[in-house]
């Protein structure tokens, strides 16, 4: 059974498409028009061993806001349509990534009710032409729209691009841990109350 979600979605201001198969190979084609968003989306893609496919565009002449945000509302979709009714996941992962300097710790709980709590004090104003206070935004989007209940702590870091590819990277490792199928579960669901909503 192959573990794939997608969901487009069209504004005035966007028109964006994303598919994800959960049991990939980090195979990634994304495309956003903005750089350093798409070396992000990449970073979910390589070290989660997600398949993913974005396609986006959006009104860039006014910023990167309207684009990344629809994206992470994509993204999330697509995420909880491929985990389907949860049976037999993992649910919970974790990680904690280093990028040189800069240290991530991401926790995440795939308890069907979305949450975040991010801190990743990020000092510059872009990245290329991403700004910086997107990627906590896009973080708490994609949270939310996927019934994730997410936890990002930046414990480390000096430099901007290495702070957020640490945390892109620990997203991706703690995700992929908990979409995992446990064996010993077959096809019950993990949790006391008997579903994940």
């Amino acid at each position: 059974m192959t573990r794939s979600g997608q969901h487009a979605r069209q504004t005035q201001e966007t028109d964006v498409a994303v598919s994800i198969t959960l049991d990939g190979t980090g195979v990634a084609d994304v495309n956003t028009g903005i750089g350093m968003f798409d070396h992000m989306l990449r970073q979910l893609s390589t070290h989660g061993l997600f398949d993913l496919e974005v396609r986006a565009s959006g009104d860039l002449e006014v910023d990167s806001h309207h684009t990344v945000e629809d994206v992470a509302i994509c993204l999330g979709r697509a995420l909880d349509a491929a985990l389907g009714d949860k049976a037999g996941i993992t649910r919970m992962g974790s990680a904690i990534v280093p990028l040189d300097e800069a240290l991530a710790l991401v926790a995440v709980d795939l308890s069907g009710r979305g949450a975040a709590a991010v801190d990743v004090p990020l000092t510059g104003y872009k990245l290329g032409t991403l700004q910086t206070e997107m990627i906590a935004h896009f973080l708490e989007t994609f949270a939310v729209q996927g019934g994730v209940t997410l936890h990002v702590r930046l414990l480390a870091g000096e430099n901007d691009h290495h702070k957020a590819e640490a945390v892109f990277k620990a997203v991706a490792r703690a995700l992929s841990q908990a979409v995992q199928l446990d064996p010993r579960r077959r096809e019950s669901v993990p949790s006391s109350k008997g579903s994940l909503e």
